[in-house]
């Protein structure tokens, strides 16, 4: 009996065909014609991935390698559970500095802008908003089809206030560039949140877990229990805020999420221990700055909830 092999390396990203070859051989040769493929194969993969890496290399973002470290290292503190904002910012105003048009290290300052922003902690919120605001601009200048400078600073800007139309539209070039990018799906989830597209923030949260089970579950849980929330859906909505609260326990707006859902059940005494616990790590109950929420009738359903949680009138 006669075997034939027929094998064909391609590029991922482009499609693009890079070698074919087949290999003829008898069913008593198999271990030897496995040999002959693998060596084959890894004798055109070499050069291949030697040339892919060498066209990264010349498109990389910035050509200045000092300015790429601190960006990785500021891109490890930003996923870091404690999410060292101000030393990722640090690091990545440094990279900035050295090279002012680097799209990456741009729409990155512009999400450690956004959540400093939100922090009862730090100080200047008004400067930080300001800064955001510039640098997620900035990013989108240089982001050219970058899916992920694209989703960074469209998240960004988006929570600070400008089109969220347009900014939807920015997320879903990204997702155009790159469907399988998780990260661009969990961005995408927000701003339909934001918008008070409650069962698209859903759907698009679910396909970022999909995609990346493991990355930024604590998020999409808020995510999902946000969405569920919005949608009067309080019932199902507290068990995704708990489990968010549990895996991210100095992130203070689940337990405004989870203090209003339990509040809206009528479940009084639940909402004041969860206003407790969510004192212990902030001040700031009711927020001073303003909520990406554009539907009216979202922001009225969470603060009204929270009046409840909190002992207040309606």
């Amino acid at each position: 009996m006669r075997l034939r092999i027929t094998a064909q390396l391609l590029e991922a990203e482009t499609g693009a065909h890079l070698w074919a070859d087949r290999f003829d051989g008898s069913l008593e040769e198999v271990f030897e014609l496995q040999e002959q493929v693998a060596a084959s194969v890894a004798g055109v993969i070499e050069p291949a991935l030697q040339a892919a890496e060498t066209a990264r290399s010349a498109d990389r973002p910035t050509s200045d390698l000092t300015a790429y470290d601190l960006y990785l290292r500021a891109h490890a503190m930003y996923f870091t559970s404690e999410r060292q904002m101000r030393q990722a910012m640090a690091l990545l105003e440094e990279a900035i500095a050295r090279d002012p048009q680097y799209g990456p290290a741009l729409g990155f300052a512009a999400l450690c802008c956004m959540h400093l922003a939100t922090d009862a902690s730090a100080p200047d919120r008004d400067a930080n908003r300001r800064k955001g605001i510039d640098f997620g601009r900035r990013a989108l200048e240089g982001a050219r089809n970058d899916p992920g400078v694209l989703a960074d600073a469209a998240y960004a800007l988006a929570c600070f206030g400008e089109d969220i139309d347009a900014m939807i539209a920015l997320v879903d070039r990204a997702l155009a560039f790159n469907p399988s990018y998780a990260r661009g799906w969990h961005i995408s989830g927000f701003l339909r949140l934001w918008a008070g597209q409650t069962e698209l923030a859903i759907e698009h949260a679910a396909r970022a877990l999909r995609l990346s089970p493991r990355a930024e579950a604590g998020w999409t849980s808020y995510l999902i229990g946000a969405a569920l929330f919005f949608s009067r859906r309080f019932e199902e909505a507290v068990p995704r805020l708990r489990v968010t609260i549990e895996e991210m326990p100095v992130f203070p707006t689940p337990y405004r999420f989870l203090a209003a859902c339990y509040a809206h059940m009528g479940l009084l005494d639940e909402a004041r221990a969860t206003i407790a616990r969510l004192r212990a790590i902030t001040p700031e109950v009711i927020v001073n700055y303003p909520l990406p929420f554009r539907d009216p009738r979202h922001q009225e359903l969470y603060f009204s909830g929270l009046r409840l949680a909190m002992g207040e009138e309606t």
